[in-house]
Order: C-alpha cells, then sequence, then structure tokens
C-alpha cells in the first residue's frame, strides 16, 4: 500500500541565520538566533559548564549516564529488521560502532538468538575515511529488486543530508551514481534509471516552510540540471513531492502538495497527467491494490451518503477515477475508539485501533463476501504495532508487544494468526516487582475527561511524596502510548520514582477530532488538560507540588514551558527539550511555516490575539516566581530553531530566575547522535530531576 503523506516535521528545513526584520530589533536577545555565531556559541559554552560543574557533580549522575549507556549499548536489545529483497537490514549502534553498522541478514540466521550478521556500511568507517561528521539517516532502496538504494547521511545529526546512490549487490558506492549534496532532499524512485527529485534547485525552488516546492525527473547519466521539470507547488504551500507504487501489477505513479499540514491534494498520474483525487483536502488517501483507502479527518458527505470524521472508507479505484463515488465503511470511530494506523500485506489491511488507549489490531480482509474481519488476540492489554513483513510477497507480519512493566517482544506472525512464541524479546532492563499501572481521569477546566496513566512502584504511588515525573506531549495527532522505557524504569521507577503519561487533547489517541480540539485558538486547551493532570495528581494524594516535575521535547517543549509560566505553583522543576517558546517568530525560524496550520500564524493579528496570551518567552514575568527550569537543544537541530530555547533561557537567567541550559553541538531534533550523547542527555535531566524532587 502506498501511503502519500508525509510527516513534515521529520524533513530537513537548513539552518538559517538570524533574520534582520522589525521583530528583531524589538528582542534584545535576537542575536542568540545565529545558530553559529561566535557570540551565540560562546554564550552557549559558558552556560553548558555551569551546567555540567553542577550536575556532574551529584552523586547520581556518574551512575546514570553509566546504566544507561549499558542499556543502549546492550547487545541484547531486539535488532528490528527491514525486509529488501532476500534479506533483513537493521541498524545497530553500540559501544564499539557509535555511529552504527547498516547490516543485514538472511531470515533463517535472524530466527537464531545471536544471527550472523553481514556489514553493509560501516558508518564509522566512512566517517573517518571521508573525514565527515556523518550520522546515518536511512536508505530508500529500489523494489522488487532492491538491488540499488539511496543512502542518506547527515552531518552532526541534522535533517539536512547528503544523499548517494549505492550497490546492494557489491557493498559499495555507485561511482558515477546519483548523488545529491547537503539539502532537505525528497528523493522517489521510479525505475532503475530515474529519480524524482525534489531539493534546492537554487532561487524560487523552496517553499516558505524551506522544503521543495518542485518536483523534477532525473533521468540517469544526465545532469541535475537538465532534469524534467513535472509538479509544482506554490510558494506558500509546506511541500510538493512524488510518490511511486511499486506493488507488481498495479505500478502506479503521481505527486502531491501539502499545502499545510491537513491539508493536501494528491495526484495520480493517468495518461502522463496529473489527476486530483476527489477527496477532502484534510483526509489521507492511499491505494491498496484496486481499491483506494480513504481515512477522514473530518465528517464528508459523498454518494448519498455522510461519514463520521475519524472513519476509514474503502472503494474500488477505477469507478472511483470515473467519478462513482461508491464508499463501503471499514472502520468508524466510538468513543474512545479511534484508528491509528493502517498496513497492508500482500491481501489484507491491518487496522491498529485505540480502545481508551489500550491497541487492537484488526485485520479486514476483501472477498466476494465483502470484507471479512478478525481482531487479533494480543499477548496483553499493553500497546502493539501490527505491519507487513513484504506487503507484494506474502501475508506475513511483524507484531511488536510492549507496556510499561514488561519488557518488548517481537512475534512474527500472519493474517488469520494470532501471535505464539515470541521471536524476539527484549530483557528486563529494570527490576519491575511490587511495581504496578494505574490509569485515572482529570477533569479539564472545560469538563472534559482526560486520561492518564501512573506508573511505579505500589508503596510509592500510595505514600504520595516520591518524585514524580509528568511528561505529555499534546500536538499534531501524535499519541502518546503505554511503553517500555528501560531508562525511564532503571533510572526513575527502580529508585522510587513515579512516573506519569498524560493523554491531553492536541494528542492523537481518540482521533482526529481530539487533535482538533486544541489546534490554533483552541491550543489553551491542550495546557488546561496537562494542569489538570497535575492537579488531579494532588487531589488524589499522589503527590505534592514540591515531588511534581513535568517533562516533554519540541512541542511537548512548548507545552512545558507554558504551563510552567501559566502555573508555576504547580510544579517543583521543568526539563524543556528541544522545545518552541518564542511564539512571535516561530513561522521565521527554519521549519517553523509548515506548523502555523497547528499553531496559527503570528503575523495575523487575530491569530496572534491567541498566541499572545500564552507564548512563554512572550509572557515569563520578573515578578513571578517559577520553577526551576532545564532547558536542552541542539546546535545542529535544523528542525526547531535552538534559539527557542536559547533565547528563553536567557530572558529567565536575566530576570533572575534559577534556570539552566545544555546544548548539544551534535544531534539534530533528537538532541544526541550517538548513545553516549544519548546517556549523558539522559543522566543530566534526570539527575537534575532528582535532585529538585527529592
Amino acid at each position: 500500500m502506498i501511503m502519500f503523506h508525509l510527516v513534515f516535521s521529520t524533513i530537513a528545513a537548513g539552518v538559517l541565520l538570524m533574520a534582520t526584520d522589525a521583530q528583531t530589533k524589538d528582542d534584545p536577545y535576537s542575536w542568540l538566533e545565529e545558530v553559529t555565531g561566535k557570540k551565540a556559541l560562546d554564550f552557549v559554552e559558558a552556560q553548558n559548564a555551569v551546567t555540567l560543574k553542577e550536575l556532574q557533580s551529584e552523586p547520581e549522575y556518574s551512575q546514570t549516564q553509566s546504566q544507561v549507556l549499558a542499556i543502549l549499548n546492550s547487545h541484547d536489545r531486539i535488532p528490528f529488521v527491514r525486509k529488501m529483497g532476500e534479506f533483513y537490514y537493521n541498524f545497530w549502534q553500540d559501544a564499539a560502532n557509535p555511529r552504527g553498522l547498516w547490516r543485514r541478514t538472511t531470515l533463517d540466521e535472524y530466527r537464531k538468538a545471536k544471527p550472523a550478521w553481514e556489514t553493509v556500511i560501516d558508518v564509522d568507517a566512512l566517517a573517518k575515511e571521508e573525514h565527515e561528521n556523518w550520522v546515518w539517516a536511512g536508505a530508500n532502496a529500489l523494489p522488487p529488486n532492491y538491488e540499488r538504494a539511496m543512502i542518506s547521511l547527515s552531518r552532526g545529526g541534522g535533517d539536512a543530508k547528503v544523499e548517494r546512490e549505492f550497490d546492494l549487490k557489491v557493498k559499495k558506492f555507485v561511482a558515477d551514481g546519483y548523488t545529491l549534496p547537503e539539502a532537505k532532499s525528497q528523493v522517489t524512485w521510479r525505475d532503475e534509471n530515474t529519480l524524482y527529485v525534489g531539493t534546492d534547485f537554487g532561487p524560487g525552488s523552496l517553499t516558505d516552510s524551506g522544503y521543495p516546492r518542485i518536483v523534477k525527473r532525473w533521468k540517469r547519466g544526465t545532469p541535475l540540471a537538465d532534469a524534467e521539470t513535472v509538479f509544482e507547488g506554490e510558494k506558500t504551500d509546506v511541500s510538493a513531492s512524488a510518490w511511486v507504487d511499486h506493488t507488481p501489477g498495479f505500478f502506479r505513479e503521481g505527486f502531491s502538495r501539502e499545502v499545510a499540514f491537513y491539508n493536501s491534494r494528491t495526484f495520480l498520474l493517468v495518461g502522463g497527467k496529473p489527476i486530483k483525487l476527489d477527496v477532502p483536502n484534510d483526509a489521507m488517501p492511499e491505494l491498496f491494490r484496486e481499491w483506494i483507502i480513504v481515512r477522514l479527518r473530518s465528517d464528508w458527505t459523498t454518494g448519498g451518503k455522510t461519514f463520521k470524521a475519524g472513519s476509514l472508507l474503502a472503494g474500488h479505484l477505477d469507478p472511483f477515477l470515473l467519478g462513482k463515488q461508491a464508499f463501503e465503511v471499514l472502520f468508524e470511530p466510538k468513543p474512545r475508539v479511534a484508528l491509528q494506523h493502517v498496513a497492508s500485506t500482500r491481501d489484507s489491511l491491518i487496522l491498529n485501533i485505540s480502545d481508551n488507549v489500550h491497541t487492537q489490531i484488526v485485520e479486514l480482509t476483501p472477498g466476494e463476501k465483502g470484507w471479512q474481519r478478525r481482531t487479533m488476540k494480543l499477548p496483553g492489554t499493553g500497546t502493539a504495532g501490527a505491519s507487513a513483513v513484504d506487503p507484494d510477497e506474502s501475508n506475513d507480519m511483524w507484531v511488536n508487544y510492549a507496556d510499561f512493566l514488561n519488557p518488548g517482544a517481537l512475534y512474527l506472525t500472519k493474517v488469520g494468526e494470532d501471535p505464539g512464541k515470541p521471536l524476539k524479546t527484549l530483557p528486563a532492563f529494570f527490576d519491575a516487582k511490587g511495581m504496578e499501572v494505574r490509569q485515572f481521569e482529570a477533569t479539564s477546566a472545560d469538563e472534559t475527561k482526560v486520561p492518564y496513566f501512573v506508573v511505579g512502584k505500589r508503596e510509592a504511588i500510595d505514600s504520595g511524596r516520591a518524585p514524580t515525573i509528568l511528561y505529555g506531549y499534546g500536538g499534531f495527532e501524535i499519541p502518546m502510548f503505554p511503553h517500555y522505557n528501560a531508562t525511564v524504569g532503571k533510572e526513575w521507577l527502580e529508585r522510587g520514582g513515579v512516573y506519569v503519561l498524560a493523554n491531553i487533547r492536541g494528542g492523537g489517541e481518540f482521533g482526529p477530532q481530539w487533535h482538533q480540539a486544541a489546534m490554533k485558538e483552541n491550543r489553551q486547551r491542550a495546557f488546561d488538560d496537562f494542569e489538570a493532570v497535575a492537579g488531579d495528581l494532588v487531589k488524589r494524594g499522589l503527590t505534592e507540588t514540591k515531588y511534581l516535575g513535568i517533562m516533554g521535547g519540541s512541542n511537548g517543549g512548548l507545552l512545558v514551558s507554558t504551563v510552567a509560566v501559566q502555573r508555576p505553583e504547580l510544579f517543583h522543576a521543568v526539563v524543556c527539550q528541544v522545545p518552541l517558546t518564542d511564539m512571535r517568530r516561530y513561522n521565521k525560524l527554519l521549519a517553523g511555516a509548515s506548523w502555523m496550520a497547528e499553531y496559527g500564524d503570528p503575523d495575523k493579528p487575530e491569530d496572534w490575539a491567541y498566541l499572545s496570551k500564552y507564548a512563554p518567552y512572550q509572557n515569563v514575568k520578573k515578578s513571578v516566581k517559577y520553577p526551576r527550569i532545564l532547558f536542552t537543544t541542539s546546535t545542529r537541530d535544523d528542525r526547531v530553531h535552538p534559539s527557542h530555547a536559547r533565547k528563553m533561557f536567557a530572558k529567565m537567567k536575566d530576570q533572575g530566575h534559577d534556570v539552566l541550559y545544555y546544548e548539544n553541538t551534535e544531534g539534530g531534533h533528537a538532541g544526541a547522535a550517538n548513545n553516549e550523547q544519548r546517556a549523558k542527555m539522559a543522566a543530566l535531566e534526570y539527575t537534575f530531576l532528582w535532585k529538585m524532587l527529592n
């Protein structure tokens, strides 16, 4: 099955230097927007030194860092694989291979406890040989033979990447093959001798969001400058891209215009002409063999019927292209029951469904009697994810299952069968004896019931005095599900801490309406929900303010910095990771313009009217006592500009607030590029929280 829409928060955005508009003249900290400016980097170095001196001297730091690193480097981790042709590929990092190995094996070997792996690319060796700070960014191989791949390599972990053609038979880069310089490129194989390419072709080729606006068809052996322009989006779009469905017997190709998040136009090439698929602009169409599958984000009336937002529809593609919109409902949402993901095997669709933040896996198989439905029996009530092993060849499925306290397990099964014995099992990285999971609901400001999970040792939860972390996200329709987090378990739960996961609006736990309820002018609802969970924890006697800390990253960093400014009395410590904070200028910094469908346009007075009410950078005050905050970010984050964290920290520090700051020089939006850096970041964050909440 081919899915047209990209998650644009994962595409590169380039490094933008300080802008020179009127807003920067009114901002005394605008110099921190110059990512690699000497003054800015000197500031970062000085603040990093202060933070490291304090936190690395704490008795917990060294042990935390070494234990997290041991978990990240453990050879007992599950090596998740992707089948391409006859091989199963895996990317692996450990102490001996900090940059990582891209490697492969056979299924017979993979079934073994210790498979024999064949190295395809040694990123450490490549970086040393080429004197580059390479970070692995993925591989895009051409089906069905999977003999050629475009390899993505990032300098320092940013989203911008270099693209290079690789021969998987001889395991070498193709000397005269396709290559693209560092950019935010989108590359799609059409055939062995043709690529669709979106990249920085020069002035006018990018959107306001910094993504490709133009798609070209590039023939092998010709200069990129001679590639034919085959599709264009608008400058105000988020991005334009090409897609190709290589399903045997169903080869199709086309283009997509991402006008904004959740607002797109999908085109199918018919007779050499792009024909727009006649579905709502906020819907997600996908092709599955002879079918068109449509996921709805809003109600849709067509063919004399009205279908609910959150539904999954199926119709025959050929009649649909002739204007006959005859759809049947494959899934319809219910209160607290939502579709999360759709995958496909050769003959079936696989639905991952959330039922009050617990997973169901449903198989749907078309036949003479219509679509046959079967619900898979899962190992427990935690979180499961099902995906196809090879959708072109078989009905085999990977099923990955985990919950808060039980290590993850990977199953190899097939349509019509339940998971049996795990193929791979994660070891228990922490002692969960005496721990339990409880699910509660808080009542938000508008009376909406907001679920959340509480995890910890029974006596720690019941004491009401255990150090407690409240974690949330609440944006972009991304759900927060129970999962096995070895670092949280080892460095927090095992030591007697309590962990809380909030399922606030803005996320995708209950489908598009749960997300849409906290978009733009309704963003305050996400903050209200998070604050309600904090208040409910105290009301139930599960914690007290002096023991309660909050943590969040990216949009979650916006969340925790906002609620810390709005309700500082609720919390005692904050870890704010790679955040947005400056909501007046976010749309002018790196990928920010692409998020205006989520937050609004601060250059429109009617949008700034509500953005200005919660924007943490604009609302922090000298006269208010705030909880202590640790801000973290990365110099190489070319998605969320590091100035959001830099400026918020600098302003609060100058106002006299007690704040800390750490900026990793590598890592991109993830904040770290290798396991050693990840362990260091985790040690700083958990040492800070343990110190503040005990």
